[in-house]
């Protein structure tokens, strides 16, 4: 095998570009080298990794575990990591001096558990016999990042703190430190599984200590599984868990980016990881700034830390002997007849499938094509399970807001944190728990506890899997939503569509319109009050909802509750089961979301409609009670 460079190096040779030339065209100014962090500046040494090299690291999608890894792929200062015995399709990129990779025999020396190629035994594995199986070279310890001078971390495993979740930053939950290594320490979301777990340092934006959110006014989310999530106290559960929090005084977060909008950068492409592509700083959070790709549209902005290791100075990629890719327009752009993917500004190389492709040449394999971006082939977790993973990992996360105004502020909860149809990274999201704490919560807000729990999806079975990755806030309580798992994967990175521009015939356009009128009303924080707001899209959505109440279901026979089932979209395979299950209307109508998960088995997808119609026949009833009520 040999080291692969794309076909970008051949492009600019055929038509020079250059940061001088383009930054005195575009009169923009590149980010100061002073805004970088060391691990986005121009590294010191050459990239010395060679394809075929064996190696120890972290699985980006379960950052609690370390395996066996091997050198894919070199293209300047980064590689292509394959995790041995497991498919292509789980490849990752990492630059040459990530921290999440270690030399051939770290875990043993350091009291950490390495996960070896599929089909090994985890006792028996050796890593002399391995390699030697291989006929493989071990990666020299030379190439590795070597432990910083400074002290160690003063976190220590099992503190607890409260963190932000990563994946849904309108959210802070009940954490715990799970791993420590020198600097950095692994924050782990009590009762949730390691997808979301991220490592970090003391100086780390996202993570604050025990009392944080009563502090400042903000919901606390409790661990998933929590007796009482509404009256969570910090003080009860770690005497019940015997454990201590985290002190104030190892917490040091650093001060904000200095990161302006307009300022060119070079940046990974998130939908093409091999690809590193001209920028610019199109919006900013105090830790965080908004990416657009030049001359791509800006569907395809994402947001990124600002010291994540995918953002770069100008001139990295020349430094490092990377290729670059310059804006579409500032090359020339070949023919389709010329048997080139047919996408403006795409040239072949990727696949939405992963690393497993290292081109395509039509729209089907595109990562930009319009057909991509409304449906995402799903990836099963590596691991086994039920849950999907997404093949093309991209954090297309909006601007964050306050998620809960203090007191005094006028401040009203922004649109921004509706579900954003491209916010996910890597997997399908689980059970809706709210717990802000006592003093936290705003006023208000315990009138609605009854209504709140009514529409929490609480699904044991799927909770220790999955997680919402998406920031659903209806004020005042934050929720997250169990989704159908299929429909995550084709809809993670779908533009984010008005529903009146939404076709009513084809099931993909269908199956968007119902997922987000599900946000605005079974999913809701307040069900019977936000139903108005999306009454007749449902009834369109949904045929057979309109001019029913509960009081006509309650009178359904068996064969009619079949019937009705039967009629909802997607929901065919299901119908016989109440027909089996002797459901009646007045059954159908004390249905909750747990029975129809858990007990009836069935799938997510076909549960949110069912649900969400028996959500839309009690509020009829109650809309229908109301003036008779008020006349009286």
């Amino acid at each position: 095998m040999k080291n692969k460079v794309t076909s970008s190096t051949q492009v600019s040779k055929r038509s020079p570009w250059s940061w001088d030339h383009y930054l005195e065209e575009e009169s923009a100014l590149a980010a100061p080298l002073t805004l970088f962090t060391q691990a986005q500046a121009f590294p010191s040494d050459k990239n010395g990794f060679k394809v075929g090299m064996r190696l120890e690291g972290i699985d980006p999608l379960h950052p609690s575990m370390f395996c066996v890894l091997s050198v894919a792929e070199v293209i300047g200062y980064r590689l292509r990591l394959h995790i041995d015995g497991y498919s292509e399709c789980y490849d990752f990129w990492v630059n040459a001096d990530s921290p999440d990779l270690r030399p051939v025999g770290w875990c043993h020396g350091n009291a950490h558990k390495l996960h070896p190629p599929k089909g090994y035994n985890v006792s028996e594995f050796d890593w002399d016999s391995y390699l030697k199986t291989c006929s493989a070279q071990a990666a020299p310890l030379s190439l590795f990042k070597p432990a910083g001078d400074g002290p160690g971390s003063r976190f220590s495993v099992g503190m607890k703190l409260e963190a932000v979740d990563r994946k849904n930053p309108c959210l802070v939950c009940v954490a715990s430190v799970a791993d420590v290594i020198e600097q950095r320490f692994l924050v782990h979301f009590d009762n949730w599984d390691d997808n979301y777990d991220y490592w970090c340092d003391a100086t780390s934006p996202h993570i604050h200590p025990v009392g944080w959110c009563q502090d400042h006014g903000r919901p606390l989310t409790a661990p998933q599984g929590h007796p009482d999530p509404e009256h969570f106290l910090w003080e009860k559960y770690l005497e019940d868990n015997g454990c201590s929090a985290a002190p104030s005084n190892a917490f040091a977060m650093r001060a904000p980016h200095g990161f302006r909008a307009g300022m060119r950068v070079e940046a990974v492409d998130r939908r093409n990881s091999m690809l590193l592509r001209v920028a610019t700083i199109s919006d900013m959070e105090d830790y965080r700034v908004k990416v657009h790709y030049d001359g791509w549209p800006d569907r395809f902005d994402v947001w990124l830390d600002s010291d994540s290791a995918d953002l770069h100075p100008s001139g990295w990629a020349a430094h490092t002997e990377h290729p670059l890719e310059p804006p579409p327009a500032a090359e020339p752009r070949p023919t389709v007849s010329q048997g080139v993917c047919p996408t403006p500004g795409c040239r072949g190389v990727g696949h939405i499938k992963g690393a497993k492709y290292t081109g395509h040449h039509s729209a089907f394999g595109c990562p930009y094509s319009e057909t991509n971006l409304r449906k995402e082939a799903g990836l099963p977790d590596r691991l086994g399970g039920d849950k999907l993973i997404a093949m093309v990992p991209v954090h297309f996360v909006q601007k964050t807001r306050t998620l809960s105004p203090a007191p005094h502020s006028q401040e009203t909860p922004s649109d921004n944190c509706l579900p954003d149809p491209r916010s996910v990274l890597g997997g399908s999201e689980g059970v809706v728990v709210t717990a802000p704490r006592p003093r936290g919560r705003p006023p208000g807000s315990t009138n609605l506890k009854r209504e709140q729990r009514e529409a929490t999806m609480v699904m044991p079975s799927l909770a220790k899997r999955t997680r919402l990755a998406h920031p659903i806030k209806f004020h005042p309580s934050p929720y997250r939503l169990a989704q159908p798992t299929s429909y995550l994967v084709v809809k993670e990175e779908e533009e984010e569509l008005p529903l009146s521009l939404i076709p009513e015939r084809g099931d993909s356009s269908l199956q968007a319109a119902l997922h987000q009128s599900v946000f605005l009303s079974a999913m809701s924080a307040r069900p019977g009050r936000d139903l108005p707001l999306c009454w007749e899209q449902h009834c369109k959505l949904l045929p057979g909802l309109d001019g029913l109440s509960a009081r006509n279901v309650v009178r359904w026979s068996t064969e009619q509750v079949c019937e009705f089932v039967h009629s909802l979209p997607g929901c065919e395979e299901q119908a016989k089961q109440f027909l089996d299950e002797q459901i009646d209307g007045r059954a159908f109508l004390l249905l909750t979301q747990r029975d129809i998960v858990r007990i009836m088995s069935i799938k997510l997808g076909p549960a949110l409609k069912i649900y969400n119609s028996i959500l839309m026949f009690k509020h009829a009833e109650e809309s229908q009670s109301q003036p008779s009520q008020s006349d009286a």
